[in-house]
């Protein structure tokens, strides 16, 4: 085949050397994907309203003040989403501060090239991980998008092989607890927050009106293992799966003589963020909760889950309080993990955007590019 007629066959209308020195396109189905450099970087804040006061160990929320990150190139838009945690020194004002850091790294990039970006990305500013995560969404949501195929998609991963996302219950108000255990029908399992005087009393409540299985989060409420281990046999006895974090992240021994001692499995969740912190952590956990928040985006979160299997640590994905953005993306993984948690998009009011379905609890994916999620 003579060279001119190989570039037809390919759909290249070759004419002498001139189109080899111009941007050439990628034909995918439908697409026609310039590899040309440059994307534009923009940003805003949202205010996402919650259902009911959300109320952990720490603090208490009626409202989260998100940041969304869109990158548009060749008239696609890949959108991200930040939800920053003060527990991470996190505030909107630092996560926009990072993103705008961002913008001349993006000016002469090219988005095929995502491994590198996701690196630049990760090296913007020390910590500041949920900005990052807003923009490596963003990106793989463009990529997606760029190629036509669900993120899951590109990554060889089936849909359908995702789990049941737990619903969680917030501390709040005996009535209240069992207001929103009531409220919780269409989800088969529950996560309760605890780690505040009266623990025993809202699992009590929640118990009161459902048998569903029930997992716990204490967001490192418990600061003395005698106490933790009380609780926890308590626990164990009124059917409570595993215990997330029950012990602050830095009280590493403490949580190891907890692991040998109880008969639930321990996971870690303030302790652990990014891939670098599970190797220490497999001796005093039983497993992860990967949050893609707190990993700094979804490249990261897959070299997470990678490095927990290759530990046999358990691993769990979760979220922020989050819109549909950040709760799609991160369901874009659920067929490699066992336990799920992303129900922030169901505890606010007011969810902008459209994404991953929840079905008698079950996380279905859609079929759309990127990590599927659309306005509303």
């Amino acid at each position: 085949m003579k060279r001119r007629e190989f570039f037809e066959t390919v759909g290249l209308a070759a004419v002498g050397t001139s189109v080899l020195a111009g941007l050439p396109s990628i034909s995918l189905g439908n697409t026609k994907l310039k590899t040309g450099k440059g994307m534009k970087l923009t940003y805003e804040v949202k205010r996402i309203n919650l259902k009911h006061t959300w109320t952990i160990s720490r603090n208490s929320s009626d409202y989260k003040d998100n940041v969304f990150v869109y990158l548009e190139k060749d008239g696609i838009m890949g959108v991200g989403e930040a939800g920053p945690n003060i527990r991470y020194d996190e505030t909107p004002e630092s996560t926009v501060a990072t993103i705008e850091k961002a913008i001349p790294l993006f000016a002469n990039a090219d988005p095929l090239e995502y491994v590198q970006l996701g690196y630049d990305i990760k090296e913007l500013v020390p910590g500041q991980t949920a900005a990052k995560a807003a923009i490596d969404i963003a990106l793989m949501d463009w990529v997606g998008k760029a190629l036509n195929v669900p993120l899951y998609r590109l990554w060889g991963l089936d849909p359908n092989k995702s789990p049941y996302t737990s619903f969680t219950i917030g501390i709040d108000t005996i009535e209240v607890v069992k207001q929103k255990t009531l409220e919780a029908a269409p989800y088969k399992i529950l996560k309760v927050k605890v780690g505040k005087e009266g623990d025993e009393e809202l699992i009590k409540a929640v118990r009161s009106v459902t048998d569903k299985p029930i997992r716990v989060d204490a967001n490192e409420g418990w600061t003395d293992k005698e106490v933790a281990i009380k609780k926890i046999e308590w626990l164990v006895k009124n059917g409570v799966e595993f215990i997330e974090q029950p012990l602050p992240a830095k009280m590493m021994e403490e949580t190891r003589w907890l692991r040998d001692r109880v008969e639930i499995p321990i996971i870690a969740d303030e302790a652990v963020k990014t891939a670098s912190d599970i190797p220490k952590l497999a001796e005093a956990y039983d497993g992860i909760n990967i949050k893609i928040m707190k990993a700094g985006g979804l490249q990261e979160a897959l070299r997470m889950i990678w490095l927990a299997k290759s530990m046999n640590m358990k691993i769990m994905i979760g979220c922020m309080i989050e819109s549909s953005v950040g709760c799609s993306a991160a369901a874009q993984l659920c067929s490699l993990i066992d336990y799920a948690d992303l129900d922030g998009n169901l505890l606010i009011s007011d969810d902008p955007f459209k994404g991953t379905d929840v079905v008698d609890g079950k996380i279905i994916l859609n079929d759309r590019p990127g990590h599927g999620a659309i306005v509303r």
